[in-house]
């Protein structure tokens, strides 16, 4: 009995023991959480401090620069702003998060002077809208229009300030119908976008239970061996956009849409594939159009569009001229002239500025040898990136 007690006593003292060293490790965790806390709250007031001296000094120099007859916006210095902030530090933030902020953060300061209105291929979630986005961020004025040519129309009849069109895939080459309004109404490409595509098969059933795949034609195409194996038997229906397929596919049954992660978000539907994309690499180039060039950079492209006789070596005389001067060409389309038979204009791009000596001593020479030459603009090279 004795010996039941004495255990008893020496249980009890290690148990009060475990207690006291458990208490001070709760003591210690609060005390270290209140000031891992208190450092927190520090920052984060420190950084909306930071963020308000940024927007302060650079609405500063925007207006200077307008008072000495610059332009309104540096946009040509965004994304080097952009990109110079993304390389300056490295932390456990994924790029894509940083960049969003950094997004936000300069079109926030661009809208204390007047909020721009941009025009893009609506609706709202489409990919033209997703590069819109990650061009302007969301303090302008993002407008969704139908179609390519509307775009191209509002900046004409100056409703916006700047248009968003895509001219080219990785996939499927050359976007016709940006190229078509280029040969009819004055506009000038001022800017990129290189956005990565993800495809993703939305609706609200079951793999299985899908009958119609609803997209854009450019991302049916650009899924055409996924839908070929895993929807056989699907029928495929055009669009105008991939995000008024998504619209359609979240009212009608047996429906599934071929479009961005953001417009699932959106209108409510559930990712039954994703990344469905053939060509894993698959980037879309978006031009951003407007009634001025972008202002020279050191870090610039050209493009051009012209037409030339139709006779034997005419085309590979213009061509020539690029190579006499070292002009590495990044981009060449043909595209068929209305009512004219077997005639093309070509739309060229080359690194350079068109200010640049040896690009002015190329045109030229260029004009020399076509018939028609028109500079569609100048603008800052870009890398691709995930959209927003």
């Amino acid at each position: 009995e004795v010996l039941g007690k004495l255990l008893t006593l020496r249980s009890d003292g290690e148990r009060a023991k475990m207690q006291k060293r458990t208490s001070e490790k709760k003591a210690d965790s609060q005390a270290t959480a209140n000031l891992l806390r208190r450092k927190v709250d520090k920052l984060g007031r420190d950084l909306v401090k930071q963020l308000h001296e940024y927007a302060h000094w650079s609405n500063k120099l925007d207006r200077l620069r307008h008072e000495q007859g610059g332009p309104r916006y540096d946009l040509e210095s965004e994304p080097r702003i952009v990109q110079q902030a993304l390389q300056s530090h490295r932390g456990p933030l994924p790029e894509r998060t940083v960049r969003a902020i950094l997004r936000e953060l300069v079109s926030g300061v661009r809208s204390l002077i007047k909020p721009l209105r941009v025009a893009y291929l609506g609706p709202t979630y489409s990919y033209s809208h997703l590069a819109a986005l990650e061009r302007f961020g969301s303090g302008s004025e993002l407008v969704p229009v139908a179609t390519i040519a509307a775009v191209f129309e509002e900046l004409s009849r100056k409703h916006v300030d700047y248009g968003v069109v895509p001219i080219e895939n990785s996939t499927d080459g050359r976007i016709v119908d940006t190229l078509g309004m280029f040969t009819r109404l004055p506009a000038r490409i001022c800017g990129e976008v290189q956005l990565r595509i993800h495809h993703y098969l939305l609706g609200r059933c079951e793999r299985s239970e899908v009958k119609e795949v609803y997209s854009k034609p450019q991302a049916l195409s650009q899924c055409r061996d996924w839908l070929a194996k895993h929807l056989p038997l699907a029928r495929t229906v055009e669009m105008t956009s991939t995000a008024a397929a998504a619209q359609l596919a979240a009212e009608k049954p047996g429906a599934a849409a071929i479009a961005s992660l953001q417009a699932a978000t959106n209108y409510g539907l559930n990712a039954i594939a994703e990344k469905i994309e053939d060509n894993q690499n698959n980037v879309t180039r978006f031009a951003v159009i407007s009634d001025h060039d972008g202002r020279r950079t050191g870090r610039d492209k050209t493009a051009l569009m012209f037409e030339i006789a139709h006779v034997p070596g005419s085309l590979a005389d213009a061509t020539a001229i690029f190579k006499r001067n070292r002009l590495n060409l990044t981009w060449i389309e043909s595209f068929p002239m209305p009512n004219s038979g077997n005639e093309y204009l070509f739309f060229f791009e080359l690194e350079g500025h068109y200010e640049d000596t040896k690009v002015k001593r190329a045109l030229q020479a260029l004009r020399r040898k076509t018939k028609r030459l028109e500079v569609l603009g100048a603008y800052t090279r870009t890398e691709p990136v995930e959209s927003p």
